[in-house]
């Protein structure tokens, strides 16, 4: 049985070097719902596929200094990336499971982070807690610092996305996802799903619970935050108003989408999401990439065709990495 783990491992790794690049995806497309979309993205600009074969893509995180681009593959519990060139590489494996017993379900990394060090953060599904790589980015090594693993006293989910705010607090999302039974897991310690908020005098702060918190983002000026709920029942993106570190008032709905949910062309639920410097929202969900104004309102949608999970940003804003089922895309903005 080890000896096909490993070929099936390494099959995965020639498939994602060698797969042909820079080709458009038969059934993406570029819907833009209000002309104000038009200020970022051009409806005719390519979907491109960057790397695909793996067996669900998330977290992409785009690294400057190295001029490269990470992603989770997180049921392969592995990280790779994608080189200048274009090149596709294993970086980092275990990247979210590092225990001995054999285990199923979503064991890898979720969201990559940077911390205001420049240190790589992960949000690891099997070992339920969010850590910190021991190690250069440029020398990456499965050696992991736990930042927080429990409320409580209570081990968490699988923390799921995260983002540091300017002062240096850690919030992030736990769902059940990373579980190996999901919200049915009998190792599971905590009766909610929480949104948290370690803050850096390291107090761990219960910002809100919903049922399925999931991507996490701050407005600009980080006045309110933003969760998704990647609920089949209630597929909604949340807004708050931001108080003080984890502390939140005035809760709303920014949007819903549980309409959508099912429908021919719309696979996926509210998952990652990246906050652009005009105050525009980029958000995966049902059908793709959403991009809302700081209104809730729907500008555009980025079609991939299949559930897509999370989104980047290059530093200078001007593309858009896509995770996306078993593909990693890129599409140009203005």
């Amino acid at each position: 049985m080890k000896y096909s783990i490993v070929f099936s491992f390494f099959i995965l790794i020639a498939i994602s070097c060698t797969q042909p690049k820079n080709t458009m995806k038969a059934n993406s497309s570029i819907e833009i719902l209000d002309e104000a979309a038009l200020s970022l993205i051009n409806p005719d600009a390519q979907i491109e596929v960057i790397s695909q074969g793996y067996a669900w893509t998330e977290g992409p995180l785009w690294l400057e200094k190295e001029q490269k681009l990470l992603f989770s593959d997180i049921p392969n519990n592995s990280i790779f990336q994608i080189d200048a060139k274009g090149e596709t590489s294993l970086y980092l494996k275990p990247s979210g499971y590092t225990g001995d017993a054999a285990r199923g379900g979503e064991t890898g990394s979720n969201a990559l982070i940077l911390d205001p060090q420049g240190n790589l953060v992960l949000c690891q599904h099997g070992d339920r807690r969010m850590a910190k790589m021991n190690a250069p980015l440029d020398q990456p090594k499965a050696d992991f610092v736990s930042i927080v693993d429990n409320y409580q006293g209570k081990r968490l989910n699988s923390p799921n996305d995260a983002i540091y705010d300017k002062a240096g607090n850690l919030y992030f999302t736990d769902p059940p996802y990373g579980l190996e039974f999901n919200v049915d897991d009998p190792a599971k310690e905590l009766d909610f799903q929480g949104i948290y908020c370690l803050k850096t005098d390291g107090e761990l702060l219960l910002v809100d619970s919903i049922s399925r918190p999931n991507g996490i983002t701050f407005s600009p000026d980080q006045s309110k935050l933003i969760v998704a709920n990647s609920d089949p029942e209630h597929a909604v993106w949340y807004q708050y108003d931001i108080v003080s570190a984890g502390v939140v008032e005035n809760k709303k709905l920014f949007f819903d989408a549980t309409s959508y949910v099912g429908k021919e062309g719309y696979n996926g639920l509210p998952d990652g999401m990246k906050m652009h410097s005009s105050g525009n929202l980029f958000a995966t969900g049902p059908g793709g990439v959403w991009l809302f104004d700081e209104n809730g309102k729907a500008l555009a949608r980025i079609a991939t065709g299949e559930a897509t999970s999370n989104c980047a940003f290059s530093t200078d804003e001007k593309t858009l990495y896509i995770t996306a089922d078993n593909y990693v895309l890129k599409v140009g903005l203005k």
